[in-house]
């Protein structure tokens, strides 16, 4: 018997099957494991490209988020801008705005705050008087500005008494020059009328140019700068907790506080307000007028109740004048009266604390 041949072995395996075409992405990756088999990186090019992407799909992702925080914090703004006729965004620009100039004057300079105090006692008087007109009083622009400047310039460059020897004065020159003007005129009006134009004037000088003087009578004392900037940020906590507060807890004006007088404020921003006042009046007594903390929880009681009264008395006058605001020209605030409102009568009330604590201080 013959034995099979190696031929014949090999004529008897079947052929190998022919490989599939290989395709592009194949071919890539056979070259990249070739080239990582050999130790080389990628292209540098095709790296660039990568990275180009990346940050372009980053980029876009933030544009998005910030681009819908945007289109949220318009929202809210036009929320609070429908329930309160306030623009937020702009008022807020602006009140950092006049705040960080009023900081700077009162801590590199006495007498430049003496300058801005003054002119912005004689714009609100400007305005006060624009407003009693358009509720159809008859006032006399010049004499108020005048003798309006006189009274508050003495607040800080005369002695007390003098003080109110000016507010004597202011109101009698006033007086007389709205009496005499109508004796001049004689247009017909009542004497009920003469005597309300007249009183209204008198008004003018003891609301904002003496109690302005009041302010800057503090600050002319020792260290009465620290008191002057205690007063600004404890109303203007009282102010902005009262804000907050009453559009968080207050919605739809469910408890109104004097809803004949100014029917947006709330007993939920009033308890903002005290609460925000406390906390403040407590951190500036210690840290800026060197009280204890309870004579700094005394300084917040008692100016969060003048702030409230002070915003109260204007809202009742100009809802007698028929007025939303004492002007436009501040964006977001409508005059600077709007923004003076607290802090006037707040000016009395932190003259008389600082004779009761100043002791303390001293102790």
């Amino acid at each position: 018997m013959s034995t099979p041949s190696d031929d014949d072995d090999a004529s008897r395996i079947p052929p190998r099957p022919p490989l599939p075409p290989r395709t592009r992405d194949a071919q890539r990756r056979r070259g990249d494991e070739t080239l990582s088999s050999r130790g080389e990186e990628n292209p540098p090019a095709r790296s660039g490209e990568n990275l180009q992407a990346q940050f372009r799909a980053k980029k876009a992702e933030i544009e998005t988020h910030v681009s819908h925080a945007r289109d949220q914090l318009d929202q809210a703004n036009e929320r609070i801008k429908e329930r309160t006729g306030r623009d937020l965004v702009v008022a807020i620009g602006v009140g950092l705005l006049i705040g960080g100039v009023i900081l700077a004057s009162l801590l590199f300079a006495k007498w430049s705050f003496v300058v801005i105090g003054l002119a912005i006692i004689l714009i609100a008087v400007w305005e006060l008087v624009l407003a009693l007109r358009s509720g159809g009083r008859k006032v006399d622009l010049w004499p108020q500005l005048v003798l309006g400047a006189a009274l508050a310039a003495g607040g800080y460059f005369a002695e007390p008494w003098l003080t109110w020897v000016m507010l004597f004065v202011a109101v009698f020159g006033v007086v007389v020059w709205r009496l005499v003007a109508q004796m001049v005129t004689k247009d017909g009006r009542t004497y009920g009328d003469v005597l309300t134009d007249a009183l209204a004037g008198g008004f003018i000088q003891v609301y904002v140019p003496f109690l302005g003087a009041l302010m800057l009578m503090l600050l002319r004392q020792p260290r009465g700068e620290w008191w002057v900037l205690s007063l600004i940020v404890v109303v203007v906590v009282a102010d902005t907790c009262a804000y907050a507060s009453g559009l968080l807890f207050g919605r739809g004006g469910r408890h109104p506080m004097a809803p004949r007088v100014s029917p947006k404020k709330t007993w939920e921003g009033f308890a903002g307000a005290v609460v925000g006042s406390l906390l403040a009046g407590a951190l500036v007594g210690v840290y800026l007028l060197g009280v204890p903390w309870w004579a700094g929880l005394i300084f917040g009681a008692v100016l969060v109740a003048s702030a409230t009264i002070g915003d109260l008395g204007e809202s009742l006058l100009k809802r007698d004048l028929g007025i939303k605001d004492m002007s436009s020209w501040i964006p977001g605030h409508g005059g600077l009266l709007d923004r003076l409102d607290s802090m006037l009568p707040s000016a009395v009330v932190a003259l008389a604390l600082y004779l009761l604590l100043t002791p303390l201080a001293a102790a």
